[in-house]
């Protein structure tokens, strides 16, 4: 099975979906991102190894697939894979087998694999990065997944959904509905970072929100169409900056300027609201 689309178009959360609607239900739901591992490290954490197969194993370890027996193992980015990995995955999806590193003994499983990708494999096929042998044992099943700009429609319930799922995990949030001006901006930005994109987005503006409702301020400058998307690039840590020092300012609020309730309420403690505090020049040093 695979499934196809953009990065933050929910892929994973598609595999989990399959998963939990099966009658593998009750077994494993396994994941392994191929694209954060180098070729020898996704070997052994997919297929495990012995015991001094190389330098460094010094115990026995079982891989994902092993892991996996009865349930469903998620690659995600196996377009990103080398094509000897691809064929050690081919035959285990074809024979339900194969050894660990540093062994002879060949395991017997049954895994239901599932694989997601953002690449054209048909173009990787034709320039020798891809097994079209793996791709049609694959492409059994394709899901394809639309990126967000082509379903505006689902904007207004993630956005719901992404609010109230904040709120109940960090209680000093305030849950706030969109203002219908917000919503319009959130309609016609195009986002490129997909639904992961947007759930940042709703955070934030939850974050830094200030009035009964959430207003076109309180988006990010580039949803608000201040900034060109262009002029962004990379900024997870200042994003994350953003975030972090409006949850600070919100379990203020909460607390009634209280910097004691207010680290309780994140699960802080206290020294560490304080230089959190800090770093973020709410108060002085």
């Amino acid at each position: 099975m695979l499934i196809q689309g953009e990065r933050g178009t929910g892929k994973e959360l598609i595999a989990a979906a399959l998963h939990h609607g099966s009658d593998r239900r009750e077994r494993p739901f396994v994941k392994l991102n191929c694209a954060a591992l180098s070729e020898t490290l996704l070997e052994s954490e997919l297929f495990g190894h012995e015991k001094g197969a190389f330098t460094g194993a010094t115990d026995l370890r079982r891989g994902r697939f092993e892991s996996a027996d009865g349930g469903t193992l998620f690659l995600d980015e196996v377009g990103n894979t080398s094509l000897e990995f691809q064929k050690n995955v081919l035959r285990v999806i074809e024979y339900q087998e194969f050894e660990r590193i540093g062994s002879t003994k060949t395991l017997k499983v049954n895994v239901r694999v599932v694989a997601a990708t953002n690449a054209d494999l048909p173009e990787g096929i034709a320039a020798g990065r891809f097994r079209a042998d793996l791709y049609d044992r694959l492409r059994f099943t394709v899901i394809p997944l639309p990126p967000l700009r082509e379903r505006p429609e689902d904007i207004t319930l993630l956005v719901e959904f992404f609010a109230v799922q904040l709120c109940r995990e960090v209680p000093s949030i305030a849950l706030r509905s969109f203002s219908p001006a917000a919503l319009a901006s959130l309609a016609a930005y195009p986002w490129p970072g997909n639904v992961r994109e947007l759930k940042f987005a709703v955070e934030r503006a939850l974050c830094v929100a200030r009035g009964r409702e959430v207003a076109t301020e309180d988006l990010p400058p580039e949803v608000q169409g201040r900034m060109p998307q262009a002029a962004d690039p990379g900024s997870f840590d200042e994003k994350l900056g953003v975030l972090e020092a409006g949850l600070l300012r919100r379990a203020l609020e909460q607390a009634g300027g209280s910097q004691k309730q207010a680290a309780q309420d994140l699960g802080l403690t206290y020294d560490r609201f304080r230089h959190l505090l800090r770093r973020h020049a709410l108060i002085g040093k």
